[in-house]
């Protein structure tokens, strides 16, 4: 039986956007994987050597000023190394982000992680649901609230802290780890099945 090894590479300024890293974790554990937590803004060799390791990357940031927070940028330009070898090539990616604005441009930072994503050969994974809250009987406790479709998106008030990221958006970020483990492991019983 394989166990897919899922890592969630991401910063969070403030402290929301490592409720929904938890909450991708949390989702990819309860679908079989192994799930690792790597703060990209205090990365050591031996959480890039889990990376390079790992079936699946997703990749996770608060959306600052239109796309992910500097801290994000920096580790996403270190990973050119993996580019310049692929690396990376035909992982699984994903991402997920977090603003204080009902759009706050989360989709370009998910465009950025997908971009990045592209560049490094690895297959993205999107949040495969329906978009919830856009009718008059939804609710905002809908998945998907936020009716986007790349990747997890969360809203929270720029006033209050990690403890006020909606309930919701905690369970889109599970079902995205949820998503990305099976489709791990999908891939990688695929590769172990020998030719006929």
């Amino acid at each position: 039986m394989i166990t897919p090894l899922v890592s969630i590479a991401y910063h969070s300024g403030y402290g929301h956007t490592a409720v929904l890293a938890e909450a991708v974790r949390s989702g990819a554990v309860q679908a079989g994987a192994e799930a690792h937590l790597i703060e990209v803004d205090a990365i050591t060799e031996d959480q890039w050597a889990v990376l390079d390791r790992s079936d699946a990357i997703v990749f996770g940031s608060p959306t600052y000023m239109g796309t992910a927070s500097a801290a994000f940028h920096a580790f996403a330009e270190a990973t050119s190394a993996r580019w310049a070898t692929q690396a990376w090539k035909d992982k699984v990616a994903a991402g997920f982000t977090n603003s204080g604005s009902q759009s706050g441009d989360k989709l370009h930072t998910l465009q950025f992680f997908q971009i990045l994503a592209a560049q490094l050969g690895m297959h993205w994974v999107n949040l495969g649901l329906l978009p919830g809250w856009n009718s008059s009987t939804a609710s905002e406790n809908d998945l998907n609230r936020l009716g986007v479709f790349l990747g997890a998106a969360a809203r929270t008030n720029v006033d209050e802290g990690p403890e006020a990221v909606h309930k919701a958006d905690i369970a889109t970020a599970e079902h995205l780890g949820r998503r990305v483990a099976r489709t791990a492991k999908t891939l990688a019983t695929g590769r172990a099945t020998p030719a006929a």
